[in-house]
């Protein structure tokens, strides 16, 4: 079997073109594929298939093996490599699993347009949200120093969020104005990624509600730097981009 790695801002990817629909999903094969000793080793495994009136569907699995919800930047990932096989040009309509995605393709980076958000559940010590995915974000003062294995763990398996099959976990440090350093304990992964797109995502928008960041915010993740860009409404937010690199690694047969 052909596949292709990919990373955006370090979150890697195993990547399948599918789109004759002949992957044998099982959850222990993508569990061994993404496993980092014993196979190819990923965040996340995606498949590429048709999809009518659309560019192309995007499937996504965790590291463990279970199908995911959606995954900002292995979208951003997928588009860059559709575009790879010609499959679209500079832009492009997708479906995933949250629903409908538009894209624009650049040599620096792909911008991904996420859903929209209406609803922040906000609390004294957290802000909750989904963005395609749920998120928890909690702000900090020492992040570099924080045991996000260790803090993310307690609130991803802890109420009131396990018996909601659980949340990603992201602790966020403010560094400037429009400027944010966030790290991510991934559900799925079960461990801090080097980077979340719909966490950031979910970063940005509780920067704009809690702190007034406005049109933009710049974030810092432990893979690279990334921008969300978004539009405030009176019900909540839209025209929401995830802006960042996408790069294939390489490519190999297993």
């Amino acid at each position: 079997m052909k596949f292709y790695k990919y990373q955006g801002t370090g979150n890697d990817f195993v990547v399948i073109d599918d789109r004759d629909e002949t992957f044998p999903v099982s959850q222990k094969l993508i569990a061994d594929l993404c496993h980092r000793r014993f196979g190819v080793g990923a965040d996340g495994l995606m498949l590429l298939q048709n999809a009518e009136g659309y560019d192309f569907r995007m499937v996504y699995f965790n590291s463990d093996g279970t199908e995911g919800s959606m995954c900002g930047n292995g979208g951003r990932c997928l588009v860059r490599f559709a575009h790879d096989l010609g499959i679209i040009g500079d832009s492009t309509v997708f479906i995933a699993t949250d629903g409908e995605h538009e894209a624009k393709v650049s040599p620096e980076v792909v911008s991904l347009k996420m859903i929209d958000v209406n609803n922040i559940e906000k609390t004294e010590s957290y802000d909750f949200m989904n963005t395609g995915s749920p998120h928890y974000v909690e702000y900090v003062d020492d992040l570099e120093n924080l045991d996000v294995y260790a803090k993310g763990k307690a609130v991803r398996y802890g109420e009131p969020f396990v018996s909601k099959g659980g949340t990603n976990v992201n602790f966020v440090e403010v560094v400037g104005d429009n400027k944010l350093n966030v790290r991510t304990y991934e559900r799925g992964v079960e461990d801090e990624t080097y980077a979340c797109g719909t966490g950031v995502t979910a970063c940005a928008l509780s920067a704009n509600s809690r702190l007034g960041f406005d049109k933009f915010v710049d974030i810092k993740v432990v893979g690279g730097n990334l921008r969300i860009e978004f539009n405030r409404t009176e019900n909540g937010y839209d025209n929401i981009y995830l802006i960042g690199p996408a790069v294939k690694v390489f490519e190999g047969n297993i």
